[in-house]
């Protein structure tokens, strides 16, 4: 595995180059701000005298309409969310790249599942930070970074690594340092990720673990906080040095208990569903039932959201979080 920093970038591709960054949201805002910081020429690409407009310009940032900033990007940069880029890209992106432009995701659905299909005389790279747009600002300023994974789709200048490295570096992801991997390899390992441990499935084991204990006479209070409010603490032990490094933070009693007792919960069953659901990104499955789902106006999504903002522990941990603000 090649991991790229600092002193393995150089920045003069980018000499001379306009980056349009087309959005505003929790990435775009984060990544343009950065790369002007870094000395580059940005433009965002707006709808325009709508809400993200006016935050730019308050930001101080060069402001145009999508159609203007991708006709000055000599990278545009796709930073929507992903069920728009399609419908951006064939109205406004398009007609508009030049020869040795770089088309430019922070997550490579698109590309993909052939959603977008560049022109063969571009570039087209990927630069995935490995953290929220918030995240990426904050440790900018601090002048350090987060890490990220780098990919080249197509490689028609020659210099398309190069020019994702470049960008990387302005956003100081070479600091922590950058892998270089695949559209579809990012693509794929992120939504299972997100899926199966870090959104879909750490809040359903929450969940269940919070409900088995109000169901057999728990006082909610304490259901919540022995699992949701102390997983934070467990969290930061792993990601500070590791599963080993947890296990030897915690109580003996705790020692023993999870290393027997969690692989009760985690088994062949839960396994064997990952499998499932992984097989699901690989084909296409997922692609096409979310891009349905946004396509009729989010019907089941809404619904699951109006539900599950309901359930017990969320009203429960309401009321426990006013505990930890400063009177």
């Amino acid at each position: 595995m090649k991991v790229y920093y600092d002193k393995d970038v150089k920045t003069d591709v980018l000499k001379g180059k306009t980056i349009a960054v087309i959005g505003y949201g929790i990435q775009g805002s984060a990544q343009a701000q950065c790369l002007r910081d870094s000395g580059l020429d940005v433009v965002v690409g707006l709808r325009e005298n709508g809400t993200s407009w006016k935050q730019a310009k308050k930001d101080g940032m060069k402001v145009a309409s999508i159609e203007q900033a991708a006709k000055k990007g000599d990278v545009i940069m796709m930073l929507t969310p992903d069920m728009t880029h399609r419908s951006i890209y064939r109205n406004y992106v398009e007609k508009n790249l030049e020869e040795n432009d770089a088309l430019y995701f922070s997550h490579g659905f698109n590309i993909t599942y052939n959603l977008i299909k560049p022109p063969e005389n571009i570039d087209v790279i990927m630069a995935a930070p490995k953290g929220p747009g918030a995240k990426l600002r904050e440790e900018y300023l601090k002048g350090f970074g987060i890490p990220a994974l780098i990919a080249v789709h197509q490689n028609y200048s020659k210099k398309a690594k190069e020019k994702a490295l470049a960008l990387a570096k302005a956003m100081h992801f070479t600091k922590p340092g950058v892998i270089e991997c695949t559209f579809d390899e990012e693509t794929l390992s992120d939504l299972f990720g997100e899926q199966t441990v870090l959104c879909g499935g750490s809040t359903e084991l929450i969940k269940a673990g919070f409900e088995t204990l109000v169901e057999n006479g728990f006082p909610p209070e304490i259901a919540y906080f022995e699992v949701l409010h102390e997983l934070k603490l467990i969290v930061d032990l792993i990601q500070e040095g590791g599963i080993e490094y947890m296990w030897s933070r915690v109580s003996e009693t705790a020692r023993y208990g999870g290393r027997t007792r969690g692989k009760r919960i985690i088994d062949e069953h839960v396994r064997q569903n990952m499998r499932q659901v992984l097989e699901e990104i690989k084909d296409g499955t997922f692609a096409h039932e979310w891009l349905a789902e946004y396509g009729a106006g989010l019907p089941k999504f809404n619904l699951m959201k109006r539900s599950e903002s309901q359930h017990q522990i969320e009203k429960v941990g309401a009321e426990i979080r006013k505990m930890f603000r400063k009177k």
